[in-house]
């Protein structure tokens, strides 16, 4: 499959762990320049560390941003685009769950902290990327939402409730913003990950009996799925969803 990646330029929130370091590694694998974004400096640069020995050669700018902090997040933009001369892939991956419990428990603190990650740093992102540079050039924009979005589930409801606005901020995105930049949402299943550590680390072999596939993910899953909407093979797509769950959601509810 040709991406068309080659010297492009990709923006990747929440990578210095996880689904988004394991994407920001695939793009710079298909020859994209990367900008790594997360919290905390310290982390961005051992992540970069180690894409650029895995990769010499390569473009990766490690800039740290808070993703609900507007100032914060236009800076690491603009960073991208003084850096390598535009920005063609947003990934707005970074997301938090800081509550676990039913949804007549949550804090208002709380609520409004998985808002502001999950939810309106999309917006924000978006929007930042669409004025500062797709707007004049084009680009793709990947939204990392989850299957919860789509399902009811016990703890993490609120989480899941601001993903499925993540899948709905997807489609309106993509309609406001074509045909010049292509707007996709990926909807991730249970993935190996230290965000939903609580989910599975103790009970990880149960849970893939219960898969069609026979395993939890692994972030490079999903990392696999953004190439491919990142890159010239979905250059027809927009406004769309793809699960990456090991089919985990065409379970039948009774056995």
């Amino acid at each position: 499959m040709r991406t068309g990646l080659q010297g492009k330029t990709a923006l990747v929130t929440g990578a210095s762990r996880g689904i988004g370091k394991a994407i920001a590694t695939a793009l710079v694998s298909e020859g994209a320049n990367v900008v790594l974004s997360s919290r905390k400096q310290e982390a961005l640069d051992e992540a970069a560390k180690e894409i650029r020995a895995a990769h010499p050669g390569t473009g990766v700018l490690a800039k740290a941003a808070h993703v609900g902090d507007a100032e914060q997040a236009a800076a690491c933009v603009d960073a991208a685009i003084a850096e390598f001369g535009g920005l063609d892939v947003l990934v707005n991956n970074a997301g938090t769950s800081p509550h676990f419990g039913p949804l007549s428990e949550i804090e208002p603190a709380a609520a409004e902290k998985t808002v502001q990650v999950n939810q309106f740093a999309v917006v924000q992102w978006t929007s930042l990327a669409w004025k500062r540079s797709m707007q004049h050039h084009g680009g793709a924009v990947i939204n990392i939402a989850s299957v919860g979005g789509m399902v009811t589930e016990h703890g993490i409801g609120y989480y899941n409730a601001t993903k499925a606005a993540v899948v709905h901020l997807s489609r309106q995105f993509a309609m406001e913003l074509a045909p010049k930049v292509r707007v996709n949402c990926i909807a991730p299943g249970l993935v190996k990950t230290a965000l939903a550590r609580a989910l599975w680390e103790n009970n990880e072999e149960q849970i893939s009996t219960y898969m069609p596939l026979g395993r939890i993910g692994e972030p490079e899953d999903i990392a696999n799925a953004a190439v491919f909407l990142a890159g010239d093979a979905a250059s027809w797509m927009t406004g769309q969803t793809l699960v990456v769950d090991g089919g985990a959601t065409i379970r039948p509810s009774i056995a």
